[in-house]
């Protein structure tokens, strides 16, 4: 079973916030199967310390059990979703009568960020456990979210009535900040304390009053990147075949100027995600206005090597005609890198030729398989990735059949399978102790091995007791070595100073 499926029996244990030393957990009626037609698929059962007494229902659920927010003895909101219909609901509930009918306060289409009403702002109550904030008489609640619109995102929180369900507006995100509601200091939700930053300016804690806006500032953050005070961004906004709009994070070195400087070797770094629809494909997920993510596993660093460089271009995976996305996973994915890469080449970004490809786990999938299908991309740099997915026989990702229901899809994006193969250059980093099961460490060494008996140009670093994630200094520090030589090498033609010589071959480390 894939995504919506649970194991039957107990499970999502979780002390209740409004009673002290009582448990609430959930058991699956419909044995674990989301898509098996009942009436009733959950049961939410609690039981009180010493635990003697038998456990006592709470609810009976339609859909799967997500979460529960509570307030008061008699008051909590219970948090379902339906996987097939990838609904979501917010339902009020009397904890102290299980047979009260349940009140809907809001429902949802998960995949569509632009309607998302958000989630209730939470407090600690005096027992130390979180319960939903609410005004003075209690027939109020605050909902937060990310605000997601074609301006971008835009962070906001209402004032919600339990009763008429009606909204008010609180507060909005507003240019040039991403600004983001993090605490309601009183009771009337005009004063709060909100994060803000800035493309150059770090995230901070502010008072804000909704007289006054952001007027006091909590926390002095210094920008731990001075050196990318300089580095310009901008979004690319574009079109692909099938009308999908696609966008892009598109950063260039200090001072560079496209029209002026010319083309750029450029390093795009990228992760494909599944949608059900065209319309929520298309939707903007991310603001101009946030700080510029400079962490080690992020691309941007590559700027002040000389590099344009292209984070998070959308490569939406969509379903089509209501059959599973991964039917058309590599048609798809041609599809967006071949609208990113005209893109950059007709805004005098890049050059054909010049353009690298990366990405982590699912993005060193996808870049695999874009090496294998297309000529976009000069080289390749995959971490912590998987290649054959007849090895991931189970399910992968949002993919729910598995092998033997869908054995020409398995086979069709496995880039370890594709008889001409990958022809450009390959760098594959992966933990030696990767502990996720679609990606352990014999992924990257049969494709690399694979790679190797072919003659083709492949390097293979095995960091040592890494995981999934590359934690420790030393590796990442290799990890950047490793990557800034392959690109200086397979990129800019150039060989990496004062290194050792590069290997234009295969090559395990």
């Amino acid at each position: 079973m894939g995504g919506g499926s649970v194991r039957t029996g107990a499970r999502d244990f979780e002390w209740r916030s409004d009673h002290t030393a009582t448990v609430v957990w959930a058991e699956a009626q419909d044995g674990g199967d989301p898509y098996q037609n009942t009436k009733i698929r959950e049961h939410i059962y609690t039981q009180s310390a010493p635990f003697e007494k038998p456990p006592e229902l709470l609810a009976a659920l339609p859909n799967r059990f997500g979460d529960l927010l509570w307030d008061r003895e008699d008051r909590a909101i219970i948090v379902s979703w339906d996987w097939v219909g990838r609904k979501m609901e917010l339902a009020m509930f009397n904890p102290t009568n299980p047979r009260e009918k349940h009140r809907k306060l809001l429902s949802f289409e998960m995949g569509d960020s632009y309607r998302h009403p958000g989630f209730p702002m939470m407090k600690f109550n005096e027992f130390g456990f979180q319960v939903f904030e609410t005004d003075v008489e209690g027939d109020h609640i605050f909902l937060s979210g990310d605000g997601a619109s074609l301006e971008g995102d835009r962070p906001f929180l209402d004032r919600f009535s339990l009763k008429s369900k009606r909204k008010k507006r609180l507060f909005r995100s507003k240019e040039p900040y991403y600004e983001s509601p993090v605490a309601i200091l009183n009771t009337d939700a005009t004063e709060l304390l909100v994060r803000r930053e800035s493309t150059h300016m770090p995230p901070s804690y502010f008072h804000w009053s909704s007289t006054k806006g952001a007027n006091r500032k909590i926390t002095q953050d210094s920008n731990p990147f001075v050196s990318l005070t300089t580095v310009k961004r901008q979004q690319l906004n574009y079109k692909r075949n099938d009308g999908v709009r696609l966008t892009a994070n598109l950063y260039l070195p200090p001072g560079h100027d496209p029209k002026r400087d010319g083309p750029l070797p450029t390093l795009v770094w990228a992760y494909p995600r599944a949608y059900l629809s065209t319309s929520n494909a298309s939707q903007l997920k991310r603001s101009p206005y946030q700080f510029f993510d400079a962490r080690w596993n992020r691309p941007l660093i590559w700027t002040l090597k000389g590099y344009a460089v292209v984070d998070d271009p959308t490569m939406p995976i969509v379903s089509v005609a209501e059959g599973h996305p991964n039917n058309s996973f590599v048609a798809q994915l041609k599809d967006s890198a071949q609208a990113l890469v005209e893109e950059l080449v007709k805004g005098g970004i890049s050059d054909e030729g010049k353009i690298a490809l990366g990405g982590h786990s699912y993005g060193a999938f996808m870049t695999a398989n874009l090496l294998a299908h297309t000529n976009l991309f000069c080289a390749g740099i995959a971490r912590s990735g998987a290649y054959n997915r007849t090895l991931t026989p189970f399910g992968f990702q949002s993919e729910e059949r598995n092998l033997w229901q869908a054995p020409l899809v398995y086979l069709a994006i496995s880039p370890f399978l594709v008889e001409t193969g990958i022809e450009e250059p390959l760098l594959l980093i992966h933990g030696e102790k990767d502990e996720n099961p679609g990606t352990y460490l014999m992924q990257s060494e049969r494709l690399f091995h694979a790679l190797n008996g072919l003659g083709r140009t492949a390097r293979l670093v095995v960091l040592p007791n890494e995981g999934h994630t590359i934690r420790g200094e030393d590796s990442i520090r290799h990890s950047l070595w490793e990557m800034e030589r392959w690109l200086e090498l397979h990129v800019k033609g150039v060989a990496y100073l004062n290194s050792s010589p590069i290997i234009s071959q295969s090559e395990t480390v």
